[in-house]
This record gives C-alpha cells, structure tokens and sequence, in this order.
C-alpha cells in the first residue's frame, strides 16, 4: 500500500506539471526553440521530463529479481503522467477554451500528437511516448552512479549549447574572425553531428573524471608538493587573470551582461551583512542603491540638473557615505522590531524614498519623473570609460574591494557578534554584546556596498529614473542570497550568476523569467535550504588544555604521595 502511495503522488505531480506546462504556454512556445537541428526541440525536453523523472524515482532502490514487473509499472508511470494531459488534449479540441485559457489552442494539440490524424491516433502516439520516456527514466536508475552522472552531465551539455548558441556564435566571432559558428548551428540550432559529437565530449569527459578525476588529483598533490596554502594562490591567480581577461575574450554583449552581474553581487554581499550575518530582513535595500544613484547623477550631471559637475572618483566615496547615512537614519525607528515586522517597516522606507523620488518636491533637484539625464562616464588617466569592457574593469575593482572586506567582516569579533544575534538575540544580549549597537553598525555598513553600485550604477547607465529603483530591486538581491546560501560569499556569486547572467543570456524566455525565479525558490526551499554553496560552520579555535592523568603502570610517573 505504501508503495502504491508514493506511485500514485509521483505520477500525479508529474501529470499536474505537464498540464500546468501545457496551460502556461510553456511547452507550444519552446517547441519552436529547435535545439538539434529540427529534431529535438525545447518543448519535448519539458514535455517528457516529467515521465522521465518519474519512471527513474519508481525504479531506484527496487530489487532486481522483480524485474519485468518492475519494467511493466515503470511504463505504467509513464502511462499515468500522460493519462490526464491526454485528457485535457480532448476537451482542448471538443471545448473551445481560448477565452480562458489562452495557451489552449488546436496548435498545442497538433505539437502534442505529432500532428497525427485522427486525434485518437495521435493521442496513442502521445501516450505511448510517455510510456517510453519512463521507461527510458527506469534504465537510468539502474546505470552504474558514474554513468548516470556522465549522461545526466552529457544532456545538460546539449541542452545549454544549443541554449547559447549566439553566444558561443558571439565568442568564436570574437576570436576566430568571420563566421565559424556556422559550422556548429544551422540557424539557432545545433547541427546533429555536432550534437552527436558534444554528447560524446561531453560523457567522455564525466565519466573520465568521475572514474580517475580522484585518483588523478591525489598523484598530482603527491608529485607537487606545495602547502594548502600555496595553491590557493596559485588558483586566486589564475582566477584573477581569467577574470582579467574575459571582457576582451567575450566581447561587448557579455561583457555588459557580466557587469550587471557585478552589480547586483556588489548589492548582495551589502545585503548579506545584514540578512546573512545579522539576521535583519532588510526590503527596503534598493534605498541605499538609490541615494548612491542620484548623488553621483546629479553631482556629476552635466545636464539640467548640474551642480557641479565634479569628478566621478571625488563623488564616489560621497555617495557611499551618504548611503551609510541613510542606512543608520533607517536604522534608528526600526532597530527593536523583529522578524515580519522589521521586513514591512524596511518596506516601507523603501517605498517612501521611491515616491520621494518621483514627487514634484524634490523635481528641481533629482528631476522628478523625467530622472537625471547627461550623466559623465568615469574616466581614468585622462581616457573616458565608456565601452563595456571599459566599465567591467570598474565593476571588477568595487567587487573585489567589497569581497575582501566581507572576508575580513566575516572572521571578525564583529561578525560574530552579528551571527550571535542571528541565532538568538536575547542570549546574546545575557552574554554582554551590545545589541542596539550592533544591529546599527549592521544596518550601516551593509548600505555602503548598496551605495557604491548605485554610484557605478548611474556612471554606466548614463540616465537614471525612478522606475529603476523600484521594489523588485530589493526582492532580487533577496533571491541572490536565499539561493546562494545565507552568509556565504562564494554563493552570492553563484546566486548572482543564476539569477542575473543566465536570464540575460536566455533573453528569449523573458517573459517566463519570474515563473521560473518562483520555481526555482521554491525548489530550493525544499531541497536545498541553505543554499547552492551552503557557508561551513565556524568554531573558535580552542586553546589546548591539560590533559587528563596518565594511568598509573608502567612508564607512568608515581605520585609523590605513593
């Protein structure tokens, strides 16, 4: 009965993401996303992944001697994932449903049956095909784990190049000249002897490193025998010229993509000091990117609103200290509230300085609705930084900066009394941390990384509004952190690249981007609660004490009472 339980939820949420799949567009719209010439399509990828994960999470752990009835419920899976779409595919061509539903359409039925007349016919084609996907799900689960890995490693593969092909189009372009993507992509698609052929790679290169990867490091340590330490910098440095060198490797398109990523990682790892490290749900953080934007627009403006103009260096550590301002003055009425209520109160701040914005109070200074126009790019060694890959280095510098100081905050006394605070503020009140004071310094110094990229911010863009600072700044840098892992630093730059390079670069699907940020947060919250890169737990070092009394025998001394 237990078994027949968990069968029949499998194959439920996997029929109600189908048909959720079928009535949201997603499948008809990214069946015309051809990945493999006109073979393989996005759609079908989404359409059989359901039955697929559903036959392999039937078959794992099940006993080998039962193996044709293992197979046959297996299909049966299969079967079931399909019984209610096919359902819906009915009553989709019996009922006309686009007034409710606008996704319902007879192109859906057609994508669905392989355009197979009669209906009836199609639909045992559609039905036959989920049986096979769940079954090719149950062939999975029974692979050796290397092999599986390797496969799942290879499809991903697939998937992604054919994703991106512009951009590997843009990359070989960058450094071959001419047009050498050709030879890869028929259009936006792979051709299938390249796709034959990254399979392969691809597998190849898994299965190699799960099988020897292991083994292959450990004689490489043995044969070169450097500190721990040592080969951290050997692989900061690497990393640093490789970061040095991406915009010139990438080109203009990435690189630009590559900034914005910068700069929400800059407003994340401010975030993280109050969030991640002091446990203050801090919405109202666009505030601080906010004021550092409109102090270096319209102090370096030389537009209407032009009061200096001064210098983009000279403004810069104005604007940083003017957003710590503002995050102590937000610090004050809210530093006892807790939890909800600390969230809704910073909320409110943050929709009091975006209202401010667009008010005709502050018009003859910030410009109201018509924003800050003519804002300078920065310039460096008399040469304006005005190209992305220009900016990027800018961006690059701040984050580094920025990184280095959450390192040193995050192994200080200071840190640690924010983590004490995050677990339990009343203990660590009893324990004699000063709590006011810290959730101030808390709330301020995590401002200054929020004003610094709204200060880069405003010099890149040129012009800024009112409408670019709005409440889903804030929700963003949320979502860095939540899917990173709360106060770890390598996870803000993971959780950054997630969720803003990777929807840059899938600009396609943009009108499914939120759909899939609450997906993808909801996931995490189930199966990955701390994060992609969860922070290590951090102990004191703990000073050695004496021992216990050797036993008295022999080679032990004698007492002098003895």
């Amino acid at each position: 009965m237990r078994r027949a339980q968990r069968f029949g939820q499998s194959a439920g949420l996997a029929a109600i993401a189908v048909a959720f799949c079928m009535y949201a567009g997603l499948i008809e719209t990214f069946g015309g996303r051809d990945l493999v010439g006109d073979r393989i399509n996005l759609g079908q990828i989404i359409l059989y992944l359901p039955p697929l994960i559903a036959g392999h999470a039937w078959m794992v752990g099940r006993p080998t001697g039962a193996a044709v009835r293992n197979w046959a419920l297996s299909a049966l899976a299969g079967l079931a994932v399909f019984a209610g779409p096919a359902l819906l595919l009915l009553f989709i061509d019996a009922v006309p449903m686009r007034d409710v539903f606008q996704h319902a359409s007879p192109g859906l039925v057609r994508f669905m049956t392989f355009e197979t007349e009669p209906l009836s016919l199609g639909l045992a084609f559609f039905w036959t095909s989920g049986a096979l996907a769940s079954l090719a799900g149950a062939l999975l689960a029974l692979a050796p784990r290397a092999a599986k890995n390797a496969l799942i490693t290879a499809g991903a593969a697939l998937v992604a190049t054919a994703l991106l092909s512009d951009i590997v189009g843009q990359v070989l372009r960058q450094l071959f000249g001419g047009r050498p993507d050709r030879i890869l992509f028929s259009g936006d698609a792979l051709r299938p002897g390249v796709g034959a052929l990254v399979l392969a790679v691809a597998f190849g290169l898994a299965y190699a490193e799960a099988l020897v990867g292991a083994r292959l490091r450990r004689r490489v340590s043995a044969r070169l025998p450097l500190r721990r330490a040592h080969r951290g910098y050997a692989l900061n440095g690497l990393a640093l010229a490789a970061l040095l060198l991406l915009p010139w490797i990438l080109g203009s398109y990435l690189s630009e993509v590559l900034a914005n990523v910068g700069l929400f990682m800059l407003m994340a790892l401010g975030l993280n000091v109050a969030i991640g490290l002091a446990g203050l749900l801090d919405l109202g953080y666009v505030t601080n990117f906010a004021v550092g934007a409109y102090l270096m627009g319209v102090l370096t403006s030389e537009g209407p609103q032009a009061v200096g103009p001064f210098n983009f260096w000279l403004i810069l550590p104005v604007s940083i200290v003017a957003a710590m301002f503002t995050g102590f003055l937000l610090a004050l009425p809210v530093i006892r509230m807790r939890g909800d209520y600390l969230a809704i109160a910073t909320l409110g701040f943050g929709e009091i300085i975006r209202l401010l914005a667009l008010s005709d109070w502050l018009a003859p200074l910030i410009g109201g609705a018509q924003g800050v126009l003519f804002i300078p790019k920065p310039r460096a060694f008399g040469f304006a930084l005005q190209t992305p890959q220009q900016l990027y280095y800018v961006i690059l510098a701040a984050c580094a900066l920025v990184l280095f100081v959450s390192h040193r905050l995050n192994r200080s006394r200071t840190g640690r009394q924010w983590m004490a605070i995050r677990e339990d503020e009343t203990v660590a009140k009893a324990m004699g941390i000063d709590v006011t004071w810290v959730k101030t310094l808390a709330f301020t110094l995590s401002a200054a990384s929020g004003g610094l990229s709204g200060a880069i911010f405003a010099s890149k863009l040129g012009t800024i509004f009112p409408h670019s600072f709005q409440l889903l700044i804030s929700i963003n840098v949320l979502s860095i952190i939540i899917v990173g892992g709360m106060a770890s630093i390598p996870g803000i730059a993971v959780g950054s690249l997630v969720l803003i390079g990777v929807p840059e670069l899938l600009r396609e699907f943009s009108e499914y981007r939120y759909l899939f940020y609450g997906i993808l947060l909801i996931l995490m919250t189930l199966y990955r609660p701390a994060g992609l890169i969860p922070v290590a737990a951090q102990r004191p070092p703990v000073a050695p004490g004496p021992g216990p009394d050797p036993p008295a025998g022999r080679g032990a001394p004698v007492p002098q009472n003895a």
